[in-house]
C-alpha cells in the first residue's frame, strides 16, 4: 500500500506538472491524473492481475480490501495535500446513492442465491451470456461517459484524451 499510495502518487504528480509545463495537457487532466493516482486499486483488477500472474488470491483480495479501507482515510487527504482542493460532500447523499446502487443489487443477489434455486439454476445455465451481458454494459458505460464529457464544453479536447491513453503505456 506503500506503493500504492505513495510513490504512484508521488511520480505521477512530478510528471503531470512536468508535461502540464511543456503544455502537452491541460491543468485539469493533470489534475485529474493526480487525483487517479491518489484513489486505491479496485478488488477486480487486483484478481485479473493476480490470476494471471498465478499468484495468491487470498492474500491479493486481503490486501485490495485493506487498500480499499485505507483509501478512503488516505485518498482525500492525498489529494488535498497535491492540488489544494477542498470540497464539500452530503455524505446522507452518497450513502443513499451507494446503498441503492452497491448494498440494493447486493442483498437482492443474495436473497436470490440463498432462496430461489429456480433462479440460480436458470444463471448457472447461461453463466456465459451473463458475462458478455455484463462486459457489454461495462463498454456502454465507458462509452457513454467518454461521449458525455466531449459533448460539453471541457478545456481539454480529444487529443488531450490521446494523449492520456498513451501515458498509462510509459
Amino acid at each position: 500500500q506503500i506503493f500504492n499510495f505513495g510513490i504512484v502518487s508521488v511520480i505521477v504528480y512530478g510528471f503531470s506538472r512536468l508535461i502540464v509545463t511543456i503544455g502537452l495537457i491541460s491543468q485539469s487532466l493533470a489534475d485529474g491524473m493526480v487525483i487517479g493516482s491518489c484513489v486505491p486499486i479496485t478488488v477486480n483488477m487486483v484478481l485479473v492481475l493476480t490470476k494471471s500472474s498465478g499468484g495468491d488470491e487470498a492474500a491479493a483480495v486481503f490486501n485490495a480490501a485493506f487498500g480499499n479501507i485505507l483509501g478512503i482515510f488516505l485518498s482525500p487527504v492525498l489529494i488535498l495535500l497535491y492540488l489544494g482542493q477542498r470540497a464539500s460532500v452530503d455524505i446522507g447523499n452518497v450513502f443513499y446513492k451507494l446503498s441503492l446502487r452497491v448494498l440494493l443489487p447486493i442483498a437482492v443477489g443474495q436473497l436470490f442465491h440463498k432462496f430461489s434455486p429456480v433462479v440460480m439454476n436458470f444463471v448457472k445455465k447461461y453463466k456465459v451470456y451473463f458475462k458478455k451481458i455484463q462486459e457489454y454494459c461495462l463498454i456502454c458505460i465507458i462509452y457513454t461517459v467518454f461521449c458525455t464529457t466531449f459533448s460539453t464544453e471541457r478545456d481539454s479536447s480529444a487529443v488531450d484524451a490521446i494523449l492520456m491513453i498513451i501515458f498509462q503505456f510509459l
